[in-house]
């Protein structure tokens, strides 16, 4: 047990991850449009996807290396095909998260005075700075505070609503359809987004070697392997009870989330507050901003750390990817990129955000099977490769996802 404290770290920054936009928005919408069914597509996305990221942990504390490292040693197509996912993620994930965050922000404090883009910049810039001074042990040990704070408000929140029981129906509420087209693009919307898309799992690999870095002693594949599923089950967890949230206080009502930021933050946040108390709206507000604004923490550190060691393996000769400096100049491009983003395709966000759900989705299984061929390359001796039944979920999950996918293309064709 000791041991596995010590090397809690990258399954905890996975979750932090994980939970923002697909648990606080979708799993939330998930149960306040579909109800109870949707515990199903949640549960089968978090364990079909849970070889894939593990791969990122196993690849990682077994060899010393970046999962990106894994695929450039098995050909620099591999790679190419990881920075591309990677590039499309740059101009989109992060625009989308601090939007969000934005909103929740401009809610929780009640500012009027300024736009989302104007909240979105300070986000940025104190985010950057967190970063470059704080480094890798400042954001670990900042977001064990924030796992512990959110799974406590949501624990007390899912009991509340539990016990209050469900909503009653609208008079003429007509239950939406699941399988028309509007509900299998949110259920592919789900699925490819629960818990994150599968190319975080490279994303888990670096900090999987940041989290070595700092430690005396190297963790054992078992416990490094155990303190990745305690952060892989929360996630799990975390998503189910937004969405009973969802479930018990909007399902039925025929009320629709915003597509707002703002709207939406205020939304949610009410969604707690009727069943805890007004008293609680601070703290709920709190609870879901520190949510989100960890996720910009995690995923802007994950997509800087990521970009900075593809463009080492893409261009090896390059000295000015492989200086000290490196992580600080890619986190403040990062936040430039980003920030642009929203100023100028702001009325486009969705389209964008759509192309970063086309990439992530259609390539996921792809993207599984790369992770697996590393895995199983000459790089981990035999005993640390994944077992038969790892290796049977991994196909499973590779079906699940292509068969998605490929039922995807074909909507948006016809």
């Amino acid at each position: 047990m000791k041991a596995l404290l010590k090397a809690l770290g990258p399954g905890l920054l996975f979750a932090s991850m994980a939970i923002g936009t697909s648990h606080l928005v979708l799993s939330t919408k998930a149960g306040a449009q579909y109800g109870w069914v949707m515990v199903i597509p949640i549960i089968l996305a978090n364990l079909f996807k849970y070889p894939f990221f593990e791969f990122g942990i196993r690849y990682t504390t077994v060899t010393e290396k970046s999962l990106i490292e894994g695929y450039s040693n098995l050909g620099k197509t591999y790679l190419w095909v990881y920075a591309i996912i990677t590039l499309i993620s740059t101009f989109t994930v992060l625009a989308a998260l601090y939007v969000v965050t934005a909103g929740l922000c401009m809610n929780l404090f009640n500012v009027t005075s300024v736009g989302a883009d104007i909240v979105s910049l300070l986000l940025f810039l104190f985010i950057s700075v967190l970063l470059i001074v704080g480094k890798y042990r400042f954001l670990e040990n900042s977001l064990k505070a924030v796992i512990t704070i959110l799974f406590v408000a949501l624990l007390i929140t899912t009991v509340m609503v539990l016990q209050k029981g469900p909503v009653p129906d609208a008079a003429n509420y007509q239950r939406p359809e699941i399988f028309n087209e509007v509900g299998i693009l949110f259920l592919i919307g789900l699925v490819g987004w629960m818990p994150t898309a599968v190319e975080a799992s490279g994303w888990v690999s670096m900090w999987g070697m940041e989290n070595l870095k700092t430690m005396k002693n190297k963790p054992t594949l078992k416990i490094a392997l155990q303190e990745f599923n305690v952060g892989y089950i929360l996630t799990g967890i975390l998503a189910l009870f937004f969405m009973i949230i969802g479930w018990m206080t909007l399902y039925g009502t025929g009320t629709e989330l915003s597509g707002s930021s703002v709207v939406f933050a205020d939304q949610l946040v009410n969604l707690f507050t009727v069943h805890i108390g007004n008293w609680a709206y601070f703290f709920i507000a709190v609870a879901a901003f520190a949510t989100m604004f960890s996720t910009c923490m995690t995923a802007h550190d994950a997509i800087s750390r990521v970009s900075v060691d593809v463009l080492q393996k893409l261009y090896p000769n390059q000295s000015l990817f492989s200086n000290k400096n490196a992580f600080t100049a890619m986190v403040l491009a990062m936040a430039i990129i980003n920030w642009l983003v929203i100023i100028l395709f702001s009325a486009n966000m969705g389209n964008l955000v759509g192309l970063a759900t086309f990439a992530s989705f259609v390539l996921a299984p792809l993207l599984g099977w790369m992770n697996l061929k590393t895995v199983t390359s000459k790089d981990i001796p035999i005993e640390n490769q994944p077992k038969l039944g790892l290796r049977i979920l991994t196909y499973t999950g590779m079906v699940f996802l292509t068969l998605f996918a490929l039922y995807y293309c074909w909507m948006l064709l016809m």
